[in-house]
């Protein structure tokens, strides 16, 4: 049986009108139950925290819980695979974070990190890295210790999470940038890596600040050198490696996002909410002594943040191919 062009294009017409109805109606009444946050790692972690922190907040302010879930995995990708596929009602959200631009340079993804989701904007930057040995070693400074792997190849063993991760990716451009042979030593992560540094079975590792400081402040570790733009708060007699001359820059942020055909309401109505909470004296104190920060209102759109998360993409396809790592093209 054939449809009429006649009869065919009115009945599209009203098809697609009524889509556009119910997707009116779903953004209208949206939320009206519980939304579900999907942090695709462990809880207390760097993403963990800050999206657990704005999810509370942000359930105070529109009236239903926002319940996280850890989803654990293959370095984020089990969590950010299932936040994907997920129906887009608005009701399944996404804790995404530096993992999901390093991944895809290192990793076959089921997914994309960009076009498979409608992004809503940032929870926090950073926190940056940071170089810290164990505080019984003799080395004062970066040269210091430099200068000690290239008289002794091998002798200076760092900590890190493993190569496809800011820290393992960060001793190799070191190692290159230097000419030193410092061995890395994978931990399941860099928590790990700092705690045992602390302790002494490793010399040194590449941490962010919020694992690093309650370490510094005990005594047990020194912080060389910082792989930001600028000096951290906490500490600023620790300079930059930019300005030892070295152009290693590793930072972290955690943003939220949604399943791509999520209605744009609902998505500019998250942004809303977000924006507030985020922008609170509240949070960003809380953030502070975790080493993170806030972008300002006016940058914290679902476009903005779109356009970084691409431009992350990109930046770290160059930081994986100087560290010698194998990638993929990146999205376009």
């Amino acid at each position: 049986m054939t449809t009429s062009p006649r009869l065919g294009m009115p009945l599209i017409g009203a098809l697609l009108a009524g889509v556009m109805l119910t997707a009116g109606a779903q953004a209208q009444n949206y939320p009206d139950r519980p939304i579900t946050v999907i942090v695709p790692f462990p809880a207390g972690g760097l993403t963990d925290v800050p999206a657990r922190v704005a999810a509370t907040m942000m359930s105070a302010k529109i009236g239903q819980n926002m319940v996280v879930e850890n989803k654990t995995g293959a370095t984020g990708t089990i969590g950010a695979a299932f936040a994907a596929r997920a129906t887009p009602d608005g009701y399944t959200l996404f804790a995404n974070s530096l993992a999901d631009a390093q991944n895809i340079h290192f990793q076959t993804l089921t997914y994309s990190p960009v076009d498979d989701f409608a992004q809503v904007g940032w929870i926090v930057d950073g926190p940056p890295l940071v170089l810290m040995i164990n505080a019984k070693l003799p080395y004062k400074t970066l040269a210091d210790m430099i200068a000690a792997a290239k008289a002794d190849p091998k002798s200076v063993n760092f900590g890190t999470s493993g190569p496809a991760s800011s820290p393992g990716m960060a001793v190799a451009m070191l190692n290159a940038a230097a000419k030193t042979d410092m061995v890395a030593v994978p931990y399941r992560g860099s928590g790990d890596a700092a705690r045992e540094t602390a302790g002494g079975a490793i010399q040194a590792a590449f941490s962010f600040v919020s694992q690093a400081k309650p370490l510094v402040d005990d005594g047990k570790v020194r912080v060389l050198a910082v792989a930001a733009p600028a000096r951290v708060a906490a500490w600023p007699d620790v300079p930059t490696f930019q300005e030892l001359g070295y152009k290693i820059d590793f930072r972290g942020f955690v943003g939220l996002s949604a399943p791509v055909k999520t209605p744009k309401p609902i998505v500019e109505f998250l942004n809303k909410q977000l924006n507030e909470v985020v922008q609170s004296d509240a949070f960003k104190s809380r953030m502070a002594a975790l080493g993170m920060t806030v972008p300002a209102a006016s940058d914290n759109t679902p476009a903005k943040y779109d356009a970084f998360i691409r431009k992350e993409i990109a930046r770290q396809g160059e930081l994986a191919r100087i560290a010698k790592a194998s990638s993929p093209e990146p999205p376009k």
